[in-house]
Order: structure tokens, then C-alpha cells, then sequence
């Protein structure tokens, strides 16, 4: 699956897959090193959106009121 079209969600599971096969033993020796480095690739995508998310919410935040009067 391309990155671009790659969602938080949809890496998320694929990761948490590829580790139940590998933890089940479900992998075969041949495909081990193939599994690895696509969970890394899964990985590093998650970290990289979520650093990215953390930017987006901290701008918001920032412009943020220090108090909301409710009164408004």
C-alpha cells in the first residue's frame, strides 16, 4: 500500500498483524526478514504521523484562549 493513501488506522493494524503472525510462529524463516522490515516501515510511519499530529494539536492549542468565559 502506498504511503500516501497509508491512514494511522490502517498501519496501526497491519503492524499489530504482522506481530501476532510472528508471535504465533506463523511466519515462515524465508518471510521472517520480509515481515520485519515492513512492521519497521509500519513503525516508523505511526511514529512519524503521530509527531505530526502532536505539531497540529500544539498550533491549535496555542492559539487557544487561556480561559473561555462562559458567559459569552
Amino acid at each position: 500500500m502506498p504511503e500516501q493513501n497509508l491512514t494511522y488506522e490502517t498501519a496501526l493494524q497491519e503492524l499489530k498483524q504482522i506481530v501476532n503472525e510472528i508471535e504465533q510462529g506463523n511466519v515462515s524463516v524465508e518471510k521472517l526478514s520480509q515481515k520485519i522490515k515492513k512492521a519497521r516501515e509500519l513503525f516508523e510511519f505511526c511514529l512519524r504521523r503521530l509527531a505530526s499530529i502532536e505539531i497540529e494539536v500544539a498550533e491549535i492549542l496555542k492559539n487557544f484562549p487561556d480561559s473561555i468565559d462562559e458567559n459569552s
